[in-house]
């Protein structure tokens, strides 16, 4: 039986399994695979019409929605209060949004402008982490004790023995992104796939720190550039780097499988990944081995009488 949690009573969905959004990854094919909308509220010169993007989710009958980013307030609210045309129905259908942040103090900002859920990135998520470098181990405890509504674990986590931990932290599910890169309906070239498998844990690299706006990616040619960059005496701006993480040399590695095109995104969760799955079976298998790890931690617990015995035999 699958493992039941407050996200999946909340939202009516069979796992605590939640797909996070992917610049250049999380296309149709995918998302259509897992399910949800993710719609990122980034600083912009142009902002692009965030509201049109919800209308058009919403009148396509999406209502489960994940936002990340600047101020989701005005977005949250045109998401909650909106009637697609024609609507015969004077109610309004309910919607839920689960909102990403790196703090607790976010998070809690988060739950203070309605979000249902809460999806907490720590250290070790691929793209943005923050600036405090706090792990999900002490984060996802901390969220446990400050939040009142369901929150998920972010970063890290890729098997079922993250999701059972991240339950044991509180948590109601995990987002996992880089584990959702390398399924087969994943829309990235076959190569960038099989380059996360034979990846481990230390194959990824923080750019912009000292620009205070730190993104995990992946370790090739032109991360580590830019890393020598912002070290060298004098450090870097943003100028100096602009050419080596555009967005469309980024984009070249996803359609070329040449991981040393550009800038790409990845967590340190690829020294877990060691296949390549069909997001049907990559749910279902961590559901299961979160089950039987479960099942292993009930084991461990013994009453008075068993303890004696135990004690006994020592």
């Amino acid at each position: 039986m699958p493992i039941a949690t407050e996200l999946t009573r909340l939202l009516g969905i069979k796992y605590p399994i939640v797909q996070g959004g992917m610049q250049w990854v999380g296309t149709p094919p995918l998302a259509a695979a897992v399910a949800g909308v993710n719609i990122t509220l980034l600083p912009s010169i142009n902002p692009p019409d965030y509201a049109g993007y919800a209308r058009a989710a919403l009148e396509e009958g999406v209502d489960i929605f994940e936002t990340a980013g600047n101020n989701p307030k005005p977005l949250i609210e045109f998401i909650k209060s909106y009637r697609p045309p024609g609507s015969d129905s004077e109610a309004i259908p309910k919607r839920f949004i689960i909102h990403k942040c790196v703090t607790v103090k976010h998070a809690l900002s988060g739950q203070k402008m309605g979000v249902d859920v809460l999806s907490i990135d720590g250290f070790e998520c691929a793209g943005h982490p923050g600036e405090d470098d706090i792990g999900g181990l002490v984060l996802l405890a901390r969220a446990a004790n400050e939040l009142s509504i369901p929150y998920i674990a972010s970063g890290g986590f890729a098997n079922g023995r993250g999701l059972a931990s991240a339950l044991a932290l509180g948590a109601a599910g995990v987002n996992m992104g880089t584990r959702f890169m390398c399924t087969v309906e994943s829309p990235i070239h076959q190569k960038i796939k099989e380059k996360i498998v034979e990846s481990t844990e230390k194959d990824t690299i923080h750019i912009f720190r000292t620009l205070r706006n730190t993104a995990r990616v992946y370790r090739n040619a032109v991360s580590t550039e830019v890393v020598r960059l912002e070290r060298r005496p004098g450090g870097a701006k943003f100028e100096d780097l602009r050419e080596l993480v555009a967005g469309a040399r980024g984009k070249k590695v996803y359609e070329t499988g040449d991981y040393d095109a550009g800038i790409w995104s990845a967590g340190i969760a690829v020294g877990l990944i060691n296949d390549i799955p069909t997001c049907h079976d990559l749910v279902r298998t961590i559901d299961k081995d979160a089950s039987a790890t479960i099942r292993k931690m009930n084991s461990m617990i013994v009453n008075d009488e068993q303890e004696e015995t135990v004690r006994a035999k020592l």
